[in-house]
């Protein structure tokens, strides 16, 4: 155990101390900030071209509706059409809305004109079918002699409370299921990108220490096996160290930037130009969160969460290690060996698309419990409460193969490990497996 413990350090140490780490580490949580300060611009950027617009409206559809915007103006003219087309540059309009009469006050669909050298940019034409929508409503119920008590009785707010169906069951709302999801892609995809990056992590470090032969001298001193597991616990530290300091970082610096810079998160859910949010439906909103929030079982998700991390980490990146000792200095056959390795991660990721969707689905129900696909799917199910017993065979199954693949994957280590040249097949891994050393 002392010899797996140096192992471990060295690994370990060798790599928190490189330089390329510590920029790595420390540069992704600014590069976030960056981007988080880029993307507020970028929402939050108006353009500065003004647009004066000759309105022709001769039904007095649009009368005291079309009110002038930030860059947007408009006038109201007596101008017969051609006129305006002729003379739109002298009379100093960039644009002209013809408003035609509307024969057919039961139509749903109308249409206006819309005359410039230009089409409208996109944030334009959105406020001016919102401006015109109100307005056209506005019109029918004045022509149509509409009492707007009784329209206003007509639309009714519907709100859709899952309650349990037995005493002391889960009281849901119906944001769970967007909270969940949330929750649950974070979590498949934290755990989509450990297996990839770090399981190739410990692959490059088995080529480099097998290609200089540094290998050679060590395995005179330590088990393979040992070394195999040394290297699996030693960089899977370092990615823990890693993700622990970004996850102080990051949400550090988000709050730092949008202190400093006074930057409404608000405005990156308006997607839409002029869209207006109710105050009293977004502070009930915010409620509904903040309860559903609290009503998720953290004590329970964090500690099945490091399970699965750490199960899924061991079982992935002991192939890695295992494809790491078996590859020659040809990278395509490296990439042909980890094919099967990469597959059911791939596939578990698109499963678990799927599963934040359908958390209760035989794809999810089954995906979350088989070990392959497990450490990704399962995670993504937590938030949902899948019931005990599914979670109790997935912990199982998943620590029973992780520990399989480990064995396995040292059998084919400590043969692949002192093998040169030769070509390696899937066939040949097999017969690794099993042979009698």
């Amino acid at each position: 155990m002392n010899k797996l413990w140096l192992i471990i350090q060295r690994e370990y140490l060798t790599r928190v101390t490189r330089k390329s780490f510590i920029l790595a580490t420390l540069i992704t949580p600014f590069a976030f900030a960056l981007f988080f300060v880029v993307v507020a611009v970028i929402f939050g950027y108006e353009s500065d071209d003004s647009r004066r617009v000759a309105v022709i409206d001769k039904s007095a559809i649009l009368q005291g509706a079309l009110k002038d915007e930030k860059n947007l103006f408009f006038k109201f003219v007596d101008y017969d059409l051609d006129f305006l087309r002729k003379h739109l540059d002298s009379l100093q309009y960039d644009a002209i809305l013809e408003v035609p009469p509307m024969e057919d006050l039961m139509a749903n669909n109308y249409t206006l004109f819309y005359y410039a050298e230009d089409a409208p940019t996109l944030d334009i034409e959105l406020m001016i079918k919102d401006r015109i929508r109100d307005a056209v409503r506005e019109y029918k119920i004045r022509k149509l002699n509409l009492e707007r008590k009784q329209l206003e009785a007509l639309e009714t707010r519907v709100e859709l409370d899952p309650e349990p169906l037995k005493e002391g069951g889960a009281d849901n709302s119906t944001i769970t299921s967007a909270i969940g999801a949330g929750i649950g892609m974070i979590m498949g995809f934290i755990m989509y990108i450990v297996v990839f990056v770090y399981g190739a992590m410990v692959m490059r470090s088995v080529m480099e220490e097998k290609t200089t032969r540094i290998v050679e001298v060590m395995i005179s001193s330590v088990r393979p096996f040992h070394l195999m597991l040394g290297k699996i616990i030693g960089v899977g530290a370092v990615g823990l160290t890693q993700v622990a300091v970004w996850a102080i970082l990051i949400p550090s610096l988000m709050f730092i930037v949008q202190a400093v810079f006074g930057i409404d998160t608000g405005q990156f859910s308006a997607m839409e130009p002029g869209a207006e949010i109710d105050p009293d439906d977004m502070e009930q909103m915010m409620a509904l969160g903040l309860r559903e929030i609290q009503n998720i079982n953290w004590w329970l998700i964090f500690p099945l969460f490091i399970i699965y991390f750490l199960g899924g980490y061991f079982m992935y990146s002991s192939f890695f290690a295992a494809v790491g000792a078996s590859m020659s200095d040809d990278l395509g056959e490296g990439q042909s060996l980890t094919l099967p390795i990469v597959i059911p991660v791939i596939l578990a990721l698109y499963i678990m698309m799927a599963a934040v969707q359908a958390p209760n689905s035989s794809l999810a129900v089954w995906s979350s419990i088989f070990p392959l696909f497990s450490p990704i799917v399962m995670p993504a199910r937590l938030a949902f409460n899948p019931p005990a017993w599914e979670i109790l065979v997935s912990v199982v199954l998943l620590i029973a193969t992780s520990v399989s693949f480990v064995w396995l994957s040292g059998r084919i280590y400590r043969v692949g490990i002192l093998m040169y040249g030769k070509k390696v097949t899937l066939k040949e891994f097999g017969k690794w497996m099993f042979r009698k050393m």
